[in-house]
């Protein structure tokens, strides 16, 4: 067992995590979109590729926000001309969130400022670092959501 001082060591640290990653941004303001917005756009783009559609509860899932937070990022959005809601041709209760007309010019140009700050951050931390910091990254976020499903079904 480890000692009490030092699980409550882990347990700042593990908040020290959260708040940091939460703060983290990488579009700025000489960007079209903030983080969250692009992060938003991609989805859509992407679902869009697969031929598929998402709705506000699958976007939320895939950005791990509420869906009140993702109504909100819709709205604003929307009211910018930069997504649209579409219904569902059955189900009226349905809506799909799809690019605007004339949007993914601003997206690709967010983009491409993304990617070369990413670059800039890679080239400067190591490659072969990155790499092993995501890869422990994404090790220690699945075994955090298995362990909050053991406790949620207890």
């Amino acid at each position: 067992m480890v000692a009490n001082d030092k699980r409550q060591d882990y347990l700042i640290k593990i908040f020290a995590l959260m708040r940091d990653r939460e703060s983290i941004t990488i579009n700025d303001k000489n960007t079209n979109f903030k983080s969250t917005e692009m992060r938003l756009l991609t989805q859509v783009i992407l679902a869009k590729y697969e031929g598929k559609r998402l709705i506000s509860a699958q976007l939320a899932k895939l950005l791990g926000v509420t869906r009140s937070a993702i109504s909100q990022i819709v709205n604003v959005l929307e009211a910018r001309g930069v997504v649209v809601r579409v219904p569902d041709s059955i189900d009226k209760k349905i809506a799909y969130i799809e690019l605007a007309d004339g949007v993914f010019d601003a997206y690709s140009e967010d983009l491409e400022k993304g990617c070369a700050f990413a670059d800039e951050l890679v080239k400067e931390f190591g490659e072969e670092k990155f790499d092993t910091m995501c890869e422990l990254y994404t090790n220690f976020a699945a075994l955090v959501q298995k362990k909050i499903g053991m406790y949620e079904e207890k």
